[in-house]
């Protein structure tokens, strides 16, 4: 008698991270405090004493893999001002399937200021994730906002040959769409693979957006920050920048630079600076 191949054992099904969190600010007395607080999940914000208004986003679960989740929301109302980073490196680890989603939705009032500035994501070789910015602006606000990736660490020997990498940002002022960008990394995105002609052999990239009715007077100072390391252009209120690096390392340097001279005086994040 003639037996079948044994079918496989289903694979178990695994926990997926979920997490939200959101944050609301409005002006009082000439300061910008705290309105709304909310937190789900994995996701949690802290809020560092002293200095202006600065909340710090965690990801408690550790990392991301393949279908989890994690969105954000923040809102700075009219002349208020907030300025949003990471505790640390976000890491995507290699999926069994499935793909990370974080999701970022950030509204700014007249004349508020709106700084989105997480620290760097380090993609593990099998890493996929796919990040979307969303940001409404009113009259007279002002958004700066980064997105930097790091493709392993080179200094534990680590090497991203294969996943997935996306960036979808969608800004308006009034309504409006006023400026968007699609970034993809797929499949094969190794030194041979999909990277190998965007970056050139680096292993590390930023983009870097300002809204702003005076962002022209920031290209000449970013463009010396960022020297051969990247390019900036700027039109009708709207500044760009691309960078990239050589490792994690090279990429923070240059990143400190070109945020000092975008954050026009304000001190960075004290978790970018310890």
């Amino acid at each position: 008698m003639i037996q079948g191949p044994a079918s496989l054992p289903e694979l178990p099904t695994l926990q997926r991270a979920r997490g939200a969190g959101r944050i609301a600010v409005a002006a009082e007395d000439g300061r910008s405090r705290l309105a709304t607080l909310y937190q789900d999940g994995c996701g949690k914000i802290r809020l560092p004493r002293g200095g202006d208004l600065e909340a710090v986003l965690i990801n408690s679960s550790g990392g991301l893999t393949g279908g989890d989740r994690l969105e954000w929301r923040a809102e700075a109302g009219d002349g208020a001002a907030l300025t949003l980073t990471t505790q640390a490196c976000e890491k995507v680890y290699r999926a069994r399937d499935g793909v990370a989603e974080v999701r970022t939705f950030l509204t700014a009032g007249k004349g508020a200021r709106l700084d989105w500035l997480p620290q760097e994501t380090i993609l593990f070789d099998g890493g996929a994730l796919s990040r979307r910015l969303e940001a409404d602006l009113a009259p007279g606000a002002r958004l700066l906002a980064v997105e930097a990736a790091v493709l392993g660490r080179t200094a534990m020997g680590e090497t991203v040959r294969h996943g997935l990498l996306r960036d979808r940002w969608r800004v308006r002022r009034e309504g409006r769409l006023v400026f968007a960008d699609e970034l993809r990394l797929d499949e094969a995105i190794g030194e041979a693979g999909a990277a190998a002609p965007v970056l050139a052999g680096a292993r590390a990239f930023a983009s870097i957006l300002l809204i702003d009715d005076e962002a022209g007077r920031f290209v000449a100072p970013l463009r010396a920050a960022l020297g051969a390391a990247g390019g900036a252009s700027a039109f009708d209120g709207k500044l760009f920048a691309r960078m990239v690096a050589t490792d994690g390392f090279a990429l923070r340097h240059a990143l400190l630079s070109a945020l000092e001279v975008l954050r026009d005086g304000q001190p960075l994040p004290r978790v970018w600076r310890t």
